[in-house]
């Protein structure tokens, strides 16, 4: 027992530390001079007549983000100018305003000085059919005006909704999207995000979750570990899905 707890302790830590030697992470970046310029990764609008559905993941900031990301979903309907980005953004809510955004926006922003990775790219006649979907899944999230960093509901807890709702997405959240795990309409049983399989969460700090796209799941506290086998991949705090869960947009 003592060399179990000793193993979870260091897979724990091992991440945050790794993310703050690395420099990736500035705990000294000021909300109000970081970057939030286009990282140039999304197809532009006036190219690409036709529907895409994108999903990006970047580093939260400041020390949140040793641990965690956030992630929001851009959409374009076929033949239209702009992107539409859905996310959940706390300093809204802390504003007192909702913090549920829908607007159009640049969809591949850098969040506070972080590069965001895509890990989801649909296109064409299938994103045009899902669209819809998205916006009806939009409006079943019970949490549009409440917001908790930990264990949720977060801006993870939206997109995962988003994907449990529409399962045609196949969407998998990395690992260190704290947060994906907490339930809609304060359920305990639900679908993986991935929609490929299913998971018992106790209000996002235990549960298990079992799927063919995200394998095998633990959450302690709204921290992953996760293992898959084929094809093979690890999750672990800090660290998030090895191998990256991210794609190279078309």
């Amino acid at each position: 027992m003592r060399i179990l707890l000793w193993t979870i302790i260091a897979l724990t830590f091992a991440g945050p530390i790794f993310m703050l030697l690395s420099g990736k992470i500035n705990l000294s970046a000021d909300y109000r001079t970081a970057n939030h310029d286009s990282a140039n990764i999304a197809p532009p609008s006036n190219e690409h007549p036709e529907a895409i559905i994108q999903v990006y993941s970047a580093r939260a900031f400041n020390w949140r983000g040793l641990l965690a990301v956030h992630t929001w979903i851009a959409i374009k309907p076929k033949d239209a100018k702009e992107y539409s980005v859905i996310q959940v953004v706390g300093w809204l809510f802390y504003r007192n305003q909702p913090p549920l955004s829908i607007k159009h926006d640049v969809p591949d922003r850098n969040w506070f000085d972080q590069k965001p990775d895509v890990i989801l790219d649909i296109r064409g006649k299938k994103a045009e059919a899902l669209i819809p979907k998205i916006k009806e899944a939009i409006r079943q999230y019970t949490y549009p005006n409440t917001y908790s960093y930990w264990p949720g509901p977060n801006s993870n807890t939206f997109t995962a909704h988003i994907g449990r709702v529409v399962p045609e997405l196949g969407m998998a959240l990395p690992g260190t999207a704290i947060g994906k795990d907490y339930l809609n309409n304060d359920r305990f049983f639900g679908r993986m995000p991935s929609g490929t399989g299913y998971q018992f969460s106790l209000k996002g700090i235990f549960g298990i979750g079992i799927a063919k796209k995200e394998g095998l799941e633990v959450n302690l506290l709204g921290l992953v570990y996760g293992v898959r086998i084929y094809p093979f991949r690890i999750s672990l705090p800090g660290f998030g899905s090895i191998p990256s869960d991210k794609i190279n947009p078309r």
